[in-house]
């Protein structure tokens, strides 16, 4: 049996408190026998304060972006010595090779080894402002299994997903700072239209691929966001096997990876029964290089 869980916790600027935060809930975490830990976007340093052409989304704005970390830096190595033998995935600002390009990154990491790092693919809202983009979805081997990393926005396209269960992923770790609608917010947050947008993903792409969905998330507020928590772990059968809803927490479920593959996989096989051969718009490009779109913008 392996155990997962996923984190809906508030990260800010002040590294010293992000790494007490972590201390917590890596202590909780292995009360409860946690082997795969999942924390949100941007757990080192905190988010972006706003999203837009406005604020600090401005790659030139350096006075409240999140700090920039180096892969090899000794914030990742404070993050192994925390977390010891739980295999983690963790979101951060990236400071590239160049000294100067910034990515939205995760890394994979345990005590011993980083397994590796995804830089954010699909950026919303102006975050191509502070962030370059990153244009590939590894698949890493773990003690706990093959996993994927993904971050937020990237949730909302199936194709992301879907090359990682294709690479043999078993888990696929969503991380987000996922707000709340900027307009008509609901009262309630948990039925915003934006937190029922987040669980809908989550659910669709666990059941899509027929993976174990880890999904963490940012709460309580940053700036202006005000994020939905909603942290989880779906079943490869699109079922929420546990949840924080709108709450700090942790969402804990102890799975057996193999046997509801087995389970699930025995009959109806998403990935075997694909029909990539009438696909082809889905990664068609016209002559500028760019995705072809016959939408009604384009009528």
């Amino acid at each position: 049996m392996t155990t997962l869980a996923a984190v809906s916790a508030n990260f800010t600027r002040d590294l010293d408190q992000n790494y007490a935060l972590i201390e917590s809930l890596v202590d909780e975490a292995r009360e409860r026998g946690v082997d795969f830990l999942a924390l949100p976007e941007a757990a080192i340093g905190g988010y972006l304060s706003s999203l837009g052409n406005h604020g600090d989304t401005v790659k030139t704005t350096e006075r409240s972006l999140p700090p920039a970390i180096s892969t090899d830096g000794p914030e990742l190595r404070r993050v192994q010595s925390i977390v010891g033998d739980i295999v983690t995935a963790i979101g951060f600002c990236e400071l590239a090779e160049d000294g100067e390009t910034r990515y939205n990154a995760a890394a994979l990491l345990d005590g011993s080894q980083i397994y590796g790092t995804y830089r954010k693919v699909h950026q919303p809202l102006g975050e191509h402002m502070s962030y370059s983009a990153g244009s590939a979805y590894p698949v890493f081997e773990t003690p706990v299994g093959r996993i994927g990393l993904q971050i937020c926005y990237d949730k909302a396209f199936p194709e992301a997903a879907r090359l990682m269960a294709l690479d043999g992923a078993e888990i696929i770790a969503s991380l987000s700072a996922w707000p709340a609608a900027r307009t008509a917010t609901a009262e309630n947050l948990q039925e915003d239209r934006w937190t029922y947008r987040f669980n809908q993903f989550d659910i669709a792409r666990a059941l899509d691929n027929q993976v174990f969905w880890v999904a963490a998330n940012q709460s309580g507020t940053f700036g202006s966001l005000k994020y939905v928590g909603n942290a989880k772990v779906v079943d490869p059968g699109g079922n929420i096997l546990a949840t924080t809803l709108l709450g700090s927490g942790m969402a804990v479920a102890e799975v057996d990876i193999a046997a509801k593959f087995s389970e699930m996989r025995g009959g109806m096989f998403h990935l075997r029964d694909r029909r990539p051969d009438v696909y082809g718009k889905v990664t068609e490009l016209d002559e500028a290089g760019t995705a072809t779109w016959r939408g009604l913008a384009h009528a």
